[in-house]
């Protein structure tokens, strides 16, 4: 077989590893993901796993790093319509974050918010991959905020996100209220503009 051909199977059956992994730990958490699950989602065999990772946790790792990703382009994308179309970037940040696909669908929304009370647990590749994803969220936020803003505002306006989601997920019916309240009061909070 052509390397190059094979090299390509090798990468598209990788990906579809990592987009597999990552939807169920978002879904599921850490401890929800079982390699043969991932693999038969992927299409593949539970015996090609070792062709692609070295454990489980390589796996978890890898996979919180790919929705970690994948979230933070969607919000970018959505951060980067509203801001043209003339919203501040803090509520550009704030109305993507909150967006219903956070709560309606875990597996396709932010890992810090999916994955937040069990990172700490997580050996450590896994848990160096998901503080790398609150990094880039506190990241987002201070990028977000309007110049000379306090140096405590990044953690405070990205720990009340993720805090909203968890709990409007939660509270199920009910959460679409909170995060509108909440989405009110930081915007309030935290821009100029507003």
């Amino acid at each position: 077989m052509n390397t190059d051909l094979k090299s390509n199977r090798r990468q598209l059956s990788h990906e579809r590893i990592l987009d597999a992994a990552a939807r169920a730990v978002r879904k599921h958490g850490y401890s929800g993901v079982g390699v043969a699950d991932v693999m038969k989602e992927a299409g593949l065999t539970h015996g090609g796993f070792y062709a692609h990772f070295t454990s489980r946790d390589a796996l978890l790792a890898a996979a919180v790093e790919h929705a970690g990703n994948d979230s933070a382009g969607f919000i970018a994308r959505r951060i980067a319509a509203r801001v043209e179309g003339g919203a501040s970037p803090v509520r550009a940040l704030v109305e993507s974050y909150l967006a219903d696909i956070h709560v309606s669908a875990a597996e396709h929304g932010c890992p810090v918010a999916a994955l937040g009370s069990e990172m700490p647990r997580q050996a450590d590749g896994v848990r160096g991959a998901s503080r790398r994803r609150v990094d880039a969220l506190i990241e987002m936020a201070r990028q977000a905020l309007p110049p000379g803003s306090p140096a405590h505002y990044p953690f405070a306006l990205a720990s009340s996100l993720v805090g909203a989601v968890q709990m409007a997920r939660a509270l199920g019916d009910l959460g679409r209220e909170m995060l509108d309240a909440t989405g009110e009061t930081l915007i309030a909070q935290y821009d100029r503009a507003a």
